[in-house]
C-alpha cells in the first residue's frame, strides 16, 4: 500500500504547484491597477479570462475525449508546462490588458488539462471506500496552490513580475514531477482507447450524474467569486475599521482563509463523506457556506481577529464539498469515460464562475464591499434541493442503490 500512498502524494503535490499560476495575476491586482490604471471592473479581467480559458479548454478536451485517450500523467505534464510558459511570458513582456488577457485565457485553457486529469489520476489510485478523503485531499491542494501567490505577495512584497515568475517556476516543477514520477493507478482503465466524446452530454441523461452536477454548479456559483474578491473585501474592511490600508496583511489573511482553511476543510469533508455519507456531508458544507454569505455584512466591521476567524470558517466550508462532488461523480458515471465526465462537469461549473466573478465588483459599486457577497448565497440555496433529491437514490457512501462495488471497481 505504500506505493499508492506515494502516488497520491505526488499527484497532490503536482496540483499544488501547478495551480499557483491560476490566481498569480489576481494576487497582484493592486500593483497592476496602479501601473495599468485599472478600475475594479477591469481588474476582474485578471481572473475571468482564466475561467473562460479553462471552460474552452475543458469543452475541447471533453469533445475530443483527451482525458481518456492520452496517458493522464503526460497530459498533465504538458499542460502544466504550457500554463507555466504563458505565465512566464506575461511576467516578462505584458504591459497592459491587451497583452495580459490572451495570456491569462491560454493559461486557463492549459489548466483544463491539469485539474480534471489530476482528479482522474487520484481516483485511479483510490478504492471507493476511501475515495472521498483522497479526493478531498486533492481539492485541498487545489485551494492551497491557488492561494500560494497571495502568500508570496504578502510575505515578500515583490514586484508583480517577480510574483508571476515565481508562480510560473512552481508550475514548471509540477510538469517535471508529473511526467517523471506520476503514473495512473489500477482503479480505472488506462488511457489510449477511442474515447466517447458524446458521453460529455449523454451522462446528463442519467439522473444521478445530473443531480450531482446541479449541486456542484451551485457550489461553483459561490466558490471562485469568494476566492477572487476576498482579498479586496479584507482590504476594504481594514480601511473601514482602522482607516489604514494593510495590503500585506490582507494577502496573508487571504492565504490563511483560502489555502490553509481550504485544505483543512477538504480533508474534513472527505473524511466525513467516507463515514457519515457523501450527500449529507456536501449538504452540511453548503449550509455553512450559505449562512456565511448571509452573515458576511455583520463581520465586515468586526475587526481583524473576528473577521479572520469568520473567513477561516467560510474558507473551510466553501471548498469542503468540492472533493465530495467529484467523488460522487466518479461513483455514478461510466468508469470508462471518467476523464470526459469530470472535464465536462468542471467546464460547466467554471463557466458559471465567470458570471459571479464579473458580478461581484458591479454589486460592490452599488452596495459597497460590505454587502457584495450576499448574492453568493443563491448558489448553496440552489444546490441543497438537488442534494436532497440525490440522497434518496444513493446509499450513504454515494453508490447508486442498484449498483454494487464490484461493478465500479
Amino acid at each position: 500500500m505504500r506505493y499508492p500512498l506515494v502516488q497520491r502524494g505526488l499527484i497532490a503535490l503536482v496540483l499544488v504547484l501547478a495551480m499557483a499560476v491560476w490566481f498569480s495575476a489576481s494576487a497582484v491586482v493592486p500593483a497592476l491597477a496602479g501601473q495599468w490604471h485599472l478600475s475594479a471592473g477591469a481588474a476582474a479581467w485578471m481572473t475571468a479570462p482564466v475561467q473562460a480559458g479553462f471552460v474552452a479548454g475543458a469543452v475541447g478536451s471533453a469533445m475530443l475525449g483527451l482525458a481518456d485517450r492520452i496517458r493522464p500523467h503526460l497530459l498533465v505534464a504538458g499542460c502544466a508546462a504550457g500554463a507555466a510558459g504563458c505565465t512566464l511570458v506575461m511576467a516578462l513582456f505584458a504591459d497592459g490588458l491587451p497583452a495580459a488577457v490572451p495570456l491569462r485565457f491560454a493559461t486557463g485553457a492549459f489548466l483544463a488539462g491539469v485539474y480534471p486529469v489530476c482528479m482522474k489520476l487520484m481516483a485511479s489510485w483510490s478504492p471507493p471506500a476511501s475515495r472521498a478523503l483522497a479526493m478531498g485531499a486533492l481539492i485541498g491542494c487545489l485551494a492551497l496552490g491557488s492561494a500560494l501567490p497571495h502568500l508570496i505577495d504578502g510575505l515578500g512584497r515583490l514586484n508583480w513580475r517577480a510574483v508571476l515568475a515565481a508562480a510560473a517556476a512552481t508550475a514548471f516543477c509540477a510538469a517535471i514531477i508529473a511526467g517523471a514520477l506520476v503514473r495512473p493507478g489500477p482503479q480505472f482503465p488506462a488511457a489510449g482507447g477511442t474515447g466517447r466524446s458524446r458521453y460529455a452530454l449523454a451522462m446528463f441523461a442519467d439522473r444521478g450524474p445530473r443531480l450531482v452536477s446541479l449541486a456542484y454548479f451551485g457550489h461553483m456559483w459561490e466558490l471562485y467569486a469568494l476566492w477572487t474578491w476576498l482579498p479586496a473585501v479584507l482590504a476594504a474592511s481594514r480601511i473601514t475599521t482602522t482607516g489604514l490600508p494593510a495590503p500585506a496583511a490582507s494577502g496573508i489573511d487571504a492565504f490563511l482563509a483560502i489555502g490553509v482553511a481550504g485544505l483543512a476543510g477538504c480533508l474534513l469533508g472527505g473524511w466525513a463523506a467516507d463515514r457519515a455519507g457523501r450527500a449529507a456531508t456536501a449538504a452540511a458544507a453548503l449550509t455553512v457556506s450559505g449562512a456565511c454569505c448571509l452573515l458576511s455584512p455583520l463581520f465586515f466591521t468586526a475587526g481583524r481577529p473576528w473577521l479572520l476567524a469568520f473567513t477561516t470558517v467560510w474558507g473551510a466550508a466553501v471548498i469542503a464539498d468540492s472533493g465530495v462532488f467529484s467523488t460522487l461523480l466518479s461513483d455514478l458515471v461510466d468508469r470508462r469515460y471518467l476523464g470526459t465526465a469530470l472535464t465536462t462537469h468542471t467546464a460547466i461549473g467554471f463557466g458559471l464562475t465567470i458570471v459571479t466573478i464579473q458580478a461581484i465588483p458591479l454589486i460592490a459599486a452599488v452596495t459597497g464591499w460590505r454587502y457584495a457577497f450576499v448574492a453568493l448565497a443563491a448558489g448553496p440555496m440552489t444546490a441543497l434541493p438537488a442534494l436532497a433529491a440525490l440522497s434518496r437514490q444513493i446509499t450513504p457512501n454515494g453508490l447508486p442503490s442498484t449498483f454494487t462495488e464490484r461493478t465500479l471497481s
